[in-house]
């Protein structure tokens, strides 16, 4: 089982930063997604996509995986892009 772990960015649709430091252990599909014939929605059989675990800190989500024996890679944060313009720079 292979895993990743990264935190988790805030949410566009809403100005809260609830949840954003948290991090999250999800683990990778090891089996490619094919189309369901009825509905056409990719899917797999593969049911460890769906277990998403969130931790406090980084520190912790890896402890969690190296006990368990689950290879993980880290995704660092992404840094926000902060971009700063007048009301008046719409109009150039």
């Amino acid at each position: 089982m292979a895993a990743r772990i990264f935190q988790r960015s805030k949410n566009a649709m809403q100005s809260g930063k609830a949840r954003a430091a948290e991090w999250v252990l999800e683990f990778e599909s090891t089996r490619p997604k094919r189309a369901d014939p009825l509905t056409g929605w990719a899917g797999g059989a593969d049911t460890h996509e769906q277990v998403i675990l969130s931790f406090a800190t980084l520190d912790d989500a890896k402890r969690y995986a190296e006990r368990n024996s689950i290879s993980y890679h880290v995704v660092p944060p992404a840094t926000p892009k902060l971009r700063l313009q007048s009301y008046a720079d719409n109009f150039r």
